[in-house]
């Protein structure tokens, strides 16, 4: 009987990922940090709300727009790169070919095999074998500015929904608490899930995230704190 071994590989999880646990980060602790600063500065709950809202709005819409351009910006350098590769192959093909052959050959292939090789997969597919092997541009990698973007934006609103829920049933006189006991607990549980997902270590996705987190809603409670004694 014969058993296949499927291995687990994490590198096609990287770029959808990446956006969505960076996105809802991001949504959490700059929404809180915003609602924990105005918290320590007014006790009025709809500036706390509104607060809360604007940092919801802008910050997703500031992620997405982030991503796309960024995003944007690769696929235009793979699109011209495809195509000035696609040129050469019409104009020298034989040099392109030896180009293909000595990347195989610097993997490890003897020179005979390796030229065998390349020929073989540029018969199949000369553009492909060249954008994947030459260029590094392959299925995994390659850019998607909008599924990018929408990623980063419902991974930040998703997010971000947590303070802003926060901001409307806490009570006032203990809201920066609440505030900052939620959301380190959600931080905790997306570092552990983005570690396990990735494949990496689960503590210290648990600590980075928390020391950080923590770093930036002291702060901003401190500057929420000053504005809001000097304003008085």
């Amino acid at each position: 009987m014969t058993h296949h071994h499927l291995e687990k590989h994490y590198v096609n999880r990287v770029g959808w990922l990446r956006a969505a646990v960076l996105g809802a980060n991001d949504g959490i602790l700059s929404t809180t940090s915003i609602t924990i600063g105005v918290a320590a500065a007014t006790p009025s709950r709809e500036a706390i709300i509104l607060a809360a809202l604007a940092g919801l709005v802008a910050g997703a819409m500031s992620m997405a727009a982030g991503e796309y351009v960024s995003v944007s910006s690769q696929a235009d350098t793979e699109k011209a790169d495809l195509e000035r590769e696609a040129k050469e192959l019409e104009r020298i093909p034989e040099i392109e070919l030896k180009e293909l052959a000595k990347i195989y050959e610097s993997r490890g292939l003897n020179p005979e095999l390796a030229l065998k090789v390349a020929e073989e997969l540029t018969r199949h597919d000369a553009l492909e074998a060249h954008a994947r092997d030459e260029l590094g541009i392959n299925e995994i990698t390659t850019a998607r500015p909008l599924q990018a973007a929408a990623s980063s934006f419902a991974s930040f609103t998703v997010g971000a929904i947590l303070p802003f829920l926060v901001a409307i049933f806490a009570p006032i006189p203990q809201m920066l608490y609440y505030e900052y006991g939620f959301s380190i607990i959600f931080l905790m549980i997306l570092g552990a899930v983005a570690a396990k997902a990735g494949g990496s270590k689960i503590s210290t996705a648990v600590i980075r995230i928390c020391f950080w987190g923590t770093a930036a809603m002291a702060l901003t409670a401190l500057v929420g704190y000053l504005f809001g004694v000097n304003a008085s």
